[in-house]
């Protein structure tokens, strides 16, 4: 089963796993998460990265969730892509991380190429909900 690692800013990986321990629980297996703090040492960051890289993987590849893309803990998540065993995905969030807990027996590039098809179009607008309607004399309901 495919490993899913979280390389985010603090406390966002840490904020994601409780998200999921919520939904399913339970912490789900081979998920971990690296929370980058400020002025963190990058190469020290790195190691510990590849080390939960490495306690998660089962040999059936990692997809790497990292959050803005160029800042450094994307330059961490990078530094882990490997063709075939790791994929390294930008702009994690809920929607995404779950589609990936909910579809990790897939091939690793095929779970990539659904998580960057499904996020684009996990965006959406939520529409206003129409007012209800309340009789004559009666207030307006209050939100």
């Amino acid at each position: 089963m495919i490993g899913i690692l979280i390389v985010s800013h603090e406390p966002l990986g840490t904020a994601l796993l409780n998200c999921t321990r919520h939904i399913y629980g339970r912490l789900p297996v081979q998920l971990a998460a690296l929370d980058v703090i400020p002025d963190e040492d990058p190469a020290a960051a790195v190691r510990a990265a590849g080390d939960l890289l490495s306690r998660i993987n089962d040999g059936s590849g990692v997809v790497v969730l990292t959050d803005v893309f160029g800042a450094t803990p994307s330059r961490i998540a990078r530094g882990l892509a490997d063709p075939g065993r790791a994929v390294v995905i930008a702009g994690v969030n809920l929607p995404m991380l779950l589609k990936a807990l909910g579809n990790r027996r897939s091939p690793l590039e095929t779970l990539a190429a659904l998580l960057i098809d499904s996020a684009k179009g996990a965006i959406i607008e939520v529409p206003c909900e129409p007012q209800a309607a309340h009789a004559p004399g009666e207030p307006d309901a209050q939100p």
